[in-house]
């Protein structure tokens, strides 16, 4: 499986909503990893935008300076965030990346064209709209442009992409977004500007082949990285011959990954995703957490007060499959403290200690097999519902607390007690197994707690937390993977 995020701007840091989509699709990884499928996980930033320029312009620095300070922070999130990617792609800086972009270019050159343009420009979402204000709620006002530049017919596909997103060969997720899509194509396509001119963009950017005064449209450039990060072999492995090649993006960007980047393979011939995953946003009171909007939640701050395991399991058990979520440090910390501290933590630590106090530590075969959620996880992966697969592993921790109060060990004779708790400590075992994709260090640690033929007992595997602000100090010890 051959899995993308978007990449983002990097006119500033990266914010929690960022680190929705990097959790996201590193569980897809880690699960289909963990079932022995090949897996390469990409994501990226976006260098080549004019909101780049304009950040880099605002703070009086060269904007070379701007984007690789932000773009070593976006790559960064790797270790607070416990991510697996494969490859990591800068647009400015990847080898393959220009003359990727040429090519693509070159190869659409029949769908091609220049023309005058006025329009209204919105910097912040680097599109054209017929009439203000932002959709995405950008505040800045539309820009009035009017230039030429080169134009890709677009309206030539749309019978083509009405019949592979309806008839399901382009898969657009949930079905919400598909219909979204669908509706949209139904409307009339109209063919859309794919260049920009080198002066408005300061320079910064590809140049359009053979055509210098113009760079490539920022949009155009970054939809593009997609394959032009798979050089060598990769790109038959990864683009041509592998079936499953998922792009995970936010909402607000879903018509440039259903309509226009299908389109651009279309022209020319290449082969098209699989499928495309939609999630909503986060907010802040109600607002959309963005850069600009002064609401951003930082995803390092917050695992430095709280722990990864905090942060990534309240992105996973919070947020819908449809639908917005709105983010507090208070709903984190409850979550954490309710499923994480109070519900498998205790479980592990009821067990291991009942396994020490009454059988001496040794662990008894199973006696009764564990629930098997592993079904039920996959199932929901498949259907990318993240909330509904964590929510599978947490059943499993409800359903083991429960049985310890049914058949209280602590009351049984010998044969029931090691019946009983061989039951428990490989439902423990299990648990471990399917918690890894979601939260890898609290997985290995469960499994570090239960595993071997003698057990002692476990320090607290999530200690609970309290709520001060990101800023304060860190709240009720190391709740991260050290």
């Amino acid at each position: 499986m051959y899995i993308t995020t978007t990449i983002p701007y990097v006119n500033a840091r990266p914010h929690l909503g960022h680190a929705l989509e990097l959790v996201q699709a590193d569980v897809l990884a880690r699960h289909h990893r963990r079932r022995g499928e090949p897996v390469r996980f990409q994501t990226g930033t976006d260098d080549n935008s004019l909101k780049n320029v304009l950040a880099a312009e605002a703070e009086g620095v060269p904007v070379r300076e701007l984007v690789d300070r932000n773009a070593a922070a976006f790559e960064g999130l790797r270790g607070p965030l416990d991510l697996s990617f494969d490859s990591f792609i800068r647009t400015s800086a990847h080898p393959g990346h220009r003359p990727g972009v040429e090519r693509i270019w070159q190869a659409t050159a029949h769908d091609l064209y220049t023309r005058h343009y006025e329009g209204l420009y919105c910097v912040g979402c680097e599109q054209f709209y017929p009439q203000g204000p932002c959709p995405d709620g950008h505040e800045a006002p539309l820009q009035p442009v009017s230039e030429v530049n080169w134009f890709f017919r677009l309206s030539r596909y749309r019978d083509a992409l009405l019949d592979l997103i309806g008839g399901g060969r382009l898969r657009v997720e949930p079905a919400a977004r598909r219909n979204e899509v669908l509706a949209f194509l139904r409307a009339g396509l109209d063919d859309i500007s794919v260049s920009r001119s080198a002066a408005r963009a300061r320079g910064w950017g590809i140049p359009v082949p053979g055509d210098p005064g113009q760079v490539v449209y920022v949009w155009w450039d970054a939809l593009a990285n997609y394959v032009t990060a798979l050089g060598g072999g990769d790109y038959e492995r990864w683009w041509e011959r592998e079936p499953r090649k998922v792009h995970l993006v936010g909402k607000g960007v879903i018509r440039f990954h259903a309509v226009y980047w299908p389109a651009m393979l279309l022209s020319p011939g290449l082969p098209l995703p699989s499928a495309i995953v939609v999630h909503d946003y986060l907010t802040a009171n109600g607002r959309k957490i963005s850069k600009s909007s002064g609401n951003a939640a930082d995803p390092v701050a917050l695992v430095d007060a709280y722990g990864v395991d905090a942060v990534r399991w309240w992105l996973l058990r919070e947020v819908p499959r449809v639908g917005d979520a709105d983010f507090t440090e208070a709903r984190l910390v409850t979550r954490a403290d309710e499923d994480l501290a109070g519900g498998l933590g205790n479980l592990v630590s009821r067990v291991a200690a009942m396994v020490c106090r009454f059988l001496d530590g040794h662990v008894p075969p199973p006696g009764e097999p564990p629930a098997d959620v592993a079904e039920a996880v996959h199932e929901a992966l498949a259907d990318f519902d993240f909330r509904r697969a964590a929510g599978a592993v947490r059943r499993l921790v409800d359903e083991a607390n429960k049985y310890v109060e049914l058949t209280r060990p602590w009351q049984q004779d010998t044969a029931g007690r090691e019946r009983s708790l061989g039951t428990l400590v490989h439902t423990c075992r299990a648990l471990a197994v399917q918690l890894e994709p979601f939260l890898p260090t609290a997985a290995a640690r469960v499994a570090a707690a239960v595993g071997g033929t003698r057990l002692s007992r476990p320090e607290p595997l999530f200690p609970r937390l309290s709520t001060p602000a990101v800023s304060g100090r860190r709240p009720g010890g190391s709740a991260g993977p050290g």
